[in-house]
């Protein structure tokens, strides 16, 4: 497809499309407007009043940021309508002195003290290569959740909000798509690995890449949000405030800048409670997936704020308080991790299976949307999971003066040490097979471990060979050098035969042939091991 040929479909004209509220500085004085123009349109600004008024508009000049993109060159505007009076009705119109948009409007923050209540989405991309997109469904399912939830005074999402980031053919699907909404109500976007992805050929998606810095999504959002984000990696992380509530959104690149970032944001804020907004869950609920590149890179910077939204799985889960390694009853104990379901009626690629750190999960396979709405009220923070079709799937209160979450349960207290894998309980593998501390080293059952995760043991006398992601590694009792592809390597001690005649070794030397990590959940009593990719083991057969 030609430039051309695209201008006549979703391409930039005259007149200003694309138009987008979001939330930059305090939401109760200040609104910023973006729109879209054809690169031959230089200049632009902003009129607006309070609704109804017969005259005195205001006027906000525009700041410029021209792009070219795969298909199309054009003008992005954002204009930041300032002094406003707080909980107010206001309309505005966008444009030049020739070309200019019909009247929207919109309401201003109330004070910070004000209860207010915001949508949560995640994960509405859509669409094939075939040009254009098409994001009208997403449309008519939020517009449904906004007319069913008018207290929503913001969208927040938690990434994919695109199929293909790097192309002009998602970004204007999706604001298409948007239409008719966001005009109204901002919306907040958080970046995923979708939103910076790309093909060096879109239509025939060949020669998939990432674009470390999301040149599509940094230039069309550039004045959208605070340019308040870690150096050299702002628009992707930004932070805003609402009420009593501070937003810290993040990126998908850069997680040691970010962690950082996370810390002093936090460390600075006197906000009653602290959000977080990061594509990649750290309490994931698929079987397979993995959180290595996140945490603990990001631990102590995420661990900073009351609840962490994210998305990736298209499926709901919603975790124990969890502090490093522990996971608590109390929300001043550890961050919830808040997982949220697909917003565009996009079944999950991962299942959802029972996980040690999840307080609840939902087992989201139907072909219709998720969403969450959000309720804070001072101390209280209330999280509502809904399907589509209105069904509640879950329901808590967080109240910060009870240090108490309802409905209340317990997250669990072990009597004797257990064996997760990626959260999963190994069950009959390791019935009467436990890992045991020996001299301050922690053993594990190798072989029971290697089989539950799909994997191959090999036993002869007095030895065994695990096969697992394509390695090997093989023990010998009473001896302290363990036989990788890399040759011998010595142990932290000698595997030991231990319960039920099986055969034990030194958790660290079991996770490292393998390229995984373990962690030892003191509070809870159980050994995690985790591994660094998302591969499904799967036995060979000849």
């Amino acid at each position: 497809m030609t430039p051309f040929q695209w201008k006549k479909i979703r391409g930039s004209g005259e007149y200003p499309d694309q138009i987008m509220l979001s939330i930059k500085e305090d939401p109760s004085v200040s609104m910023t407007v973006r729109w879209r123009t054809d690169v031959k349109i230089t200049e632009g600004y902003a009129l607006y009043r309070k609704a109804g008024a017969n005259d005195g508009w205001m006027r906000a000049d525009a700041k410029r940021n021209p792009f070219k993109t795969d298909v199309d060159e054009s003008s992005f505007f954002f204009s930041d309508m300032n002094g406003l009076c707080p909980d107010t009705e206001y309309e505005y119109t966008c444009g030049n002195d020739e070309f200019r948009s019909e009247v929207y409007r919109f309401k201003s923050a109330g004070d910070a003290a004000a209860p207010f209540s915001f949508l949560l989405l995640s994960d509405v991309q859509t669409g094939g290569p075939e040009p254009p997109a098409d994001y009208s469904v997403l449309g008519e399912v939020v517009k449904k959740i906004l007319s069913e939830h008018p207290e929503c005074r913001f969208i927040l999402t938690a990434g994919d909000n695109t199929n293909c980031g790097q192309t002009d053919v998602q970004w204007t699907g999706l604001f298409e798509g948007l239409k008719g909404i966001i005009e109204s109500t901002p919306i907040q976007f958080c970046m995923g690995n979708h939103d910076d992805m790309g093909f060096e050929d879109y239509f025939t998606f060949t020669g998939k890449y990432y674009s470390e810095h999301a040149t599509y999504f940094t230039n069309q959002l550039r004045y959208s949000y605070p340019e308040n984000g870690p150096e050299n990696w702002i628009v992707p992380n930004y932070c805003f405030r609402y009420g009593n509530a501070m937003f810290a959104v993040t990126g998908t690149s850069g997680f040691e800048y970010i962690n950082e970032w996370l810390i002093k944001t936090s460390d600075k804020s006197d906000a009653t409670w602290k959000f977080a907004a990061h594509h990649f869950p750290v309490c994931y609920s698929g079987p397979n997936l993995e959180c290595y590149e996140t945490y603990p890179p990001m631990m102590e910077g995420i661990e900073k704020y009351d609840i962490m939204f994210s998305g990736h799985e298209h499926s709901y889960a919603r975790s124990y308080p969890r502090r490093a390694n522990g996971l608590y009853d109390r929300p001043s104990e550890g961050t919830i991790h808040y997982n949220i379901g697909s917003g565009n009626r996009n079944p999950p690629g991962t299942r959802v299976v029972p996980k040690v750190w999840n307080d609840c999960t939902y087992e989201h396979e139907e072909d219709l949307s998720m969403f969450s709405i959000v309720d804070i009220a001072g101390d209280k923070c209330t999280l509502t999971a809904y399907v589509e079709d209105g069904r509640i799937v879950d329901r808590c209160v967080i109240d910060k003066t009870a240090d108490e979450i309802t409905p209340i349960r317990r997250a669990p207290k072990y009597n004797r040490p257990r064996i997760k894998f990626k959260g999963y309980d190994l069950g009959l593998c390791v019935m009467g097979t436990l890992p045991q501390n020996v001299n301050g080293v922690w053993y594990v059952p190798a072989a029971q471990i290697v089989k539950f995760m799909g994997g191959e043991s090999k036993h002869t006398a007095g030895k065994v060979r695990l096969e697992v992601y394509d390695r090997f590694s093989e023990f010998t009792e009473n001896s302290d050098i363990m036989i990788t592809a890399d040759g011998e390597n010595k142990m932290l001690a000698p595997c030991l035969r231990l319960d039920r005649e099986q055969l034990y070794v030194p958790v660290d030397d079991f996770c490292k042939p393998f390229r995984m990590y373990w962690a030892y959940f003191s509070y809870n009593n159980f050994i995690s091991i985790e591994s660094e990719t998302e591969h499904l083991p799967v036995p060979y057969q000849p």
